[in-house]
């Protein structure tokens, strides 16, 4: 995606070894969480957060090796970590399956290393898993995907467990719904959303 940079930012520190399941208290509601990465988390973030069931989207690096990233850092190439968004959800109202048929829709998981024209190990395609039946359920959806023959060339996406989540700079949270005029929105995210919206309409959460 295209630069941004904001020197007055810091990055977040780490969620390590955050479960499938948040929040067991009684009386609260059971909620999970997944961590995706399909390219420029900007496009990502807008997309699962309409999503009915999706309680909250927030942007991030994970899968790498260098402690507390910065953007520009990811951006080197160098930390190994990719671009994502951890979705914390309710599975009472949207399965995890449900999460990655819309993941496997919104972005094309056979080009290693970018989308479009994001290029760049950050933008490759991965799964973050926080159990082995969301390890199972990936590995299950792939093979799908393969069967039917929706790409012609295989997939790549990673599998692989989770271990940390950095939260990013606070400048890329809702970048899509603050930046509308911006040209990677409108040019970039702008068709991804409205896509998304036609497919998975009445999986929207209610307006208003």
């Amino acid at each position: 995606m295209a630069e941004w940079h904001d020197p007055a930012t810091k990055p977040g520190s780490a969620t390590a070894g955050t479960g499938a399941r948040e929040d067991q208290r009684p009386g609260t509601r059971h909620l999970e969480t997944a961590t995706l990465g399909g390219g420029c988390f900007w496009c990502l973030e807008p997309i699962f957060e309409e999503l009915e069931g999706v309680v909250r989207v927030e942007p991030g690096y994970a899968g790498g090796h260098v402690p507390n990233p910065t953007y520009e850092q990811v951006c080197s190439g160098t930390t190994g970590h990719a671009e994502v968004v951890q979705v914390t959800f309710d599975p009472q109202l949207i399965s995890y399956r449900d999460l990655l048929e819309v993941f496997f829709s919104v972005h094309d998981p056979t080009t290693p290393n970018r989308q479009g024209h994001d290029v760049g190990p950050q933008y490759r395609s991965i799964i973050l898993y926080h159990s082995p039946e969301q390890k199972a359920t990936a590995e299950a959806v792939i093979r799908e995907l393969e069967a039917s023959g929706r790409w012609q060339d295989p997939i790549v996406t990673q599998v692989v467990p989770f271990e940390a989540f950095y939260p990013a700079e606070d400048y890329h949270r809702r970048f899509y719904r603050k930046n509308p005029g911006y040209p990677y929105c409108r040019v970039v995210i702008d068709p991804k959303v409205q896509k998304f919206r036609k497919a998975f309409a009445r999986r929207l959460k209610a307006s208003g």
